[in-house]
C-alpha cells in the first residue's frame, strides 16, 4: 500500500493538465483490460470528479475495458441529462452503471459488536454486515475511487473508504454507519479525521475487501471569487492518502468565526438540491455556527421530496425532524424506524433540537403545508433575493451560497 501522487496546498491551483498528467502516470505501466470507476454522482458536482473521470476514460478506452458506477449510496439513480451535466459527452452512456444498494449487493463480512461498543464509548453495541456492489467482484484489473475530501455530517471528512461502504454500499452497513455518527454525536464528529464511522469503513475495507485492487483518486476543493479551484489531488491505496489530503481540506474547507450566527441564509442549487436528504447539509453544515435562538433559512427552489429513496422519503413524512429524543423513542417503538437506521439518524442530524428555528422556502415542487408536517417553518422564496447577497456577511445576515462546500463553526469549537 502507497501513495501514488500527492500535491496540495491551500493557496495550490491544479490545472487540466496537471490532473490529466498526474493520473496518466499513475496509470502508466498497468496492464489494465478492464476498469470500474465509481465517482460521486450529481449531488457533489463541485468535486471535479466528473471531469477526472472523463480524463480517465480517455486515458484508457478504447484498449481498456471501462464500466462507471456512480457511487450513489441511497441516492436515486442519474438520469442521461445529469451524467451528461456531471461526465460531459464523450462516455458512451452504455458504461454506466446503476448501483442498487437494496438488491445488488454481498455480505463479505461482519464487524463485531465489542468493536462498535468501544469505538462509540458504549453508545451502541450491535454488529454491522458489510454489504457491498457484486460489481466491485465482476473480474476487473483496477477498480478506481473518485471523490472529494470536505467536511462530512456522518463520517467527518467525506470519501476514501466511505466511497466503498456507502456509496456503494448495502443497506447494513450504511443504515447503521449513519445511526453509529448520529449516536456518537455529528458536533464531535464534522471536520475531524479520526471518528468511530471511520474507523468502521477503514476496517471494513481492509478486514474484507483487502484482495480488491482498490485505488483512490481524492480531491480537495475551494471556492474562491473566480469559482471552484482543485487545491490538492491525492493517489494511493493507503490511510496516509486520505489523511494528508484531509489534513489539507481541515485547513480550506472550514470557516472559522469568532461569534454564533443569529441569522443565515443558505441557498440550495436546484441542479443539486432536490430533497431535504441532500439540502439539509444547511442544517448540518451549520450547526455548529448556529446562535441559540437563531434563524437557519433555507431557500430551496428545486425541492420536491424529502428522500431520495421512497421507502425512506415515507418514514421521513411520517416521523419528521422532530430531535433526538422523539427519534430514538420512535425507533424503540416502530420495527420499520429501527429497520431503516440511516433514515431514523437522518431525522436526528436534520433537527435543531430547538436551539434554533429551521425556516424552508420551496419552489412549487413541495407545498408550504408538506414542509410544516415534518417539522419545519415554512418561509417564500421570494422574500430573499439572493442575487443582492454576497457569501459571508451581509450586514447582520450570513450568507451561505452552497452548503455542500464547507463546514461553519466557531474558533473555540476546533482550538
Amino acid at each position: 500500500m502507497a501513495t501514488y501522487f500527492q500535491r496540495g496546498d491551500v493557496a495550490d491551483n491544479i490545472s487540466n493538465t496537471d490532473k490529466q498528467a498526474a493520473l496518466a502516470g499513475v496509470l502508466r505501466g498497468r496492464k489494465l483490460r478492464r476498469v470500474l470507476i465509481l465517482p460521486p454522482d450529481h449531488t457533489r458536482l463541485n468535486s471535479d470528479a466528473g471531469p477526472l473521470t472523463a480524463m480517465l476514460y480517455e486515458l484508457l478506452a478504447p484498449a481498456t475495458q471501462v464500466d462507471i458506477m456512480p457511487a450513489l449510496g441511497t441516492h436515486s439513480p442519474m438520469t442521461p441529462a445529469q451524467l451528461r451535466m456531471m461526465f460531459g459527452a464523450t462516455i458512451p452512456l452504455d458504461r454506466f452503471l446503476v448501483h442498487d444498494w437494496r438488491k445488488g449487493v454481498r455480505q463479505v463480512g461482519t464487524v463485531p459488536g465489542p468493536l462498535l461498543r468501544e469505538w462509540s464509548e458504549g453508545r451502541v453495541d450491535y454488529e454491522v454486515r458489510v454489504e457491498v456492489s457484486h460489481r466491485l467482484f465482476a473480474g476487473y484489473d483496477l477498480i478506481l475511487s473518485v471523490g472529494q475530501l470536505v467536511p462530512h455530517e456522518v463520517v467527518g471528512i467525506a470519501n476514501y473508504t466511505k466511497n466503498i461502504l456507502t456509496g456503494a454500499g448495502g443497506a447494513d452497513t450504511i443504515n447503521k454507519s449513519h445511526f453509529l455518527g448520529a449516536a456518537y454525536g455529528m458536533e464531535r464528529m464534522m471536520g475531524r479525521i479520526h471518528t468511530p464511522v471511520r474507523k468502521l469503513f477503514n476496517y471494513g475495507v481492509q478486514q474484507f475487501l483487502g484482495d480488491l485492487p482498490i485505488l483512490y483518486v481524492l480531491t480537495v476543493m475551494q471556492k474562491t471569487a473566480a469559482g471552484m479551484v482543485m487545491r490538492g489531488l491525492y493517489i494511493g491505496d493507503d490511510d496516509a492518502t486520505f489523511a494528508t489530503g484531509a489534513r489539507l481540506s481541515q485547513q480550506v474547507n472550514l470557516d472559522l468565526l469568532d461569534r454564533p450566527l443569529k441569522k443565515v441564509i443558505v441557498y440550495l442549487d436546484p441542479h443539486e438540491f432536490k430533497s431535504t436528504w441532500l439540502g439539509n447539509k444547511a442544517i448540518y453544515r451549520t450547526r455548529m455556527a448556529m446562535a441559540d435562538d437563531g434563524d437557519l433559512i433555507i431557500l430551496a427552489p428545486g425541492l420536491k421530496e424529502f428522500g431520495e429513496d421512497p421507502e425512506i422519503d415515507r418514514l421521513i413524512r411520517k416521523y419528521g425532524y422532530r430531535g433526538t429524543a422523539a427519534t430514538l423513542a420512535a425507533v424503540k417503538a416502530n420495527p420499520e424506524l429501527a429497520n431503516n437506521l440511516s433514515a431514523a439518524a437522518h431525522l436526528i442530524h436534520g433537527s435543531s433540537e430547538g436551539r434554533f428555528r429551521v425556516t424552508y422556502c420551496p419552489g412549487p415542487g413541495m407545498t408550504a403545508d408538506a414542509i410544516r408536517s415534518v417539522g419545519f417553518q415554512a418561509g417564500n422564496l421570494n422574500d430573499y433575493p439572493v442575487e443582492k447577497l454576497k457569501d459571508g456577511f451581509n450586514g447582520d445576515v450570513f450568507y451561505i451560497s452552497n452548503p455542500a462546500l464547507g463546514l461553519w463553526a466557531l474558533k473555540s469549537q476546533f482550538a
